[in-house]
């Protein structure tokens, strides 16, 4: 499970939170809570938190200030909240990489929505510290996965899965196969769901969204190029769905991961 600290001001909003919201069924529990800036810091060091929710505006010291002084210490992913839309605070949210900016009054599915950005924003950083801890290189640390191919599989989805790898920069869906393949699109799908646990789309937003991630950590293109080179026209559709499956956007995941990398190497010489 995930470790949830929550730091608010306003004791209804946080205990509401606290209480109201279904943290076992979004894979979660709170650790704990802070009134404020100054002891949110102490409570991230202290209970070591995977995600922290955090209110903007709270005495001693805000939940901007908060996060700019414990970024650097914790590997935690934040989600803001505020009462003000106000882009500045938006702006200074994004610049220190928050999974999310939600505005109150808070609705449940926001929350949960938010939740599950962190939680894969929590994994990357998991997965990339596991690697690095292994003694794996900093080049092979970038690998972190968002897909699976099965161990062994049938000839139909054998045939489905070397479809994807060959023409994932094409425009293509499940119907392509059912002539090539003669059989249905709904055997295709239960087929390819039952061996290797994806809809056939979702292993192609999958895949693609691990090709653009080794683009990104490997090329000098901008980012709406590689959404479009690994297949993705709607580069607002690619940010959303990188977002999904890496959680966090393919510009936050460059800057970052690319920057420890080279910290590495600057490290070992």
């Amino acid at each position: 499970m995930f470790k949830v600290l929550l730091v608010e001001d306003e004791e209804m909003i946080r205990k509401g939170l606290r209480f109201t919201f279904d943290w076992m069924g979004a894979d979660c529990v709170v650790v704990g809570e802070a009134e404020n800036g100054e002891e949110g810091l102490r409570q991230i060091a202290a209970l070591r938190p995977d995600i922290v929710i955090v209110d903007v505006n709270m005495p001693l010291m805000d939940g901007i200030a908060m996060i700019e002084q414990s970024v650097e210490g914790a590997s935690c992913s934040y989600i803001i909240l505020s009462g003000y839309d106000e882009f500045r605070l938006a702006k200074a949210a994004i610049r220190l990489g928050v999974t999310e900016y939600l505005l109150k009054p808070l609705e449940q599915e926001q929350l949960l929505a938010a939740l599950e950005r962190a939680k894969g924003q929590v994994e990357m950083k998991r997965q990339y510290a596991a690697m690095k801890t292994s003694g794996t290189g900093s080049g092979e640390a970038q690998q972190a996965s968002v897909v699976k191919l099965p161990g062994k599989s049938s000839r139909y989805v054998t045939k489905m899965l070397q479809y994807v790898q060959e023409h994932y920069k094409e425009k293509i869906s499940i119907k392509d196969l059912v002539e090539k393949l003669e059989v249905s699109a709904t055997y295709l799908n239960q087929k390819f769901k039952s061996e290797t646990t994806y809809t056939f789309n979702d292993f192609l937003n999958r895949y693609r969204i691990q090709k653009a991630m080794e683009m990104l950590q490997h090329s000098d293109e901008k980012v709406y190029a590689i959404a479009a080179d690994v297949g993705f026209k709607d580069y607002k559709y690619f940010i959303a769905i990188f977002k999904k499956y890496a959680g966090c956007t393919p510009s936050y995941y460059q800057e970052t991961y690319v920057h420890e990398a080279k910290e590495d190497h600057d490290a070992n010489g």
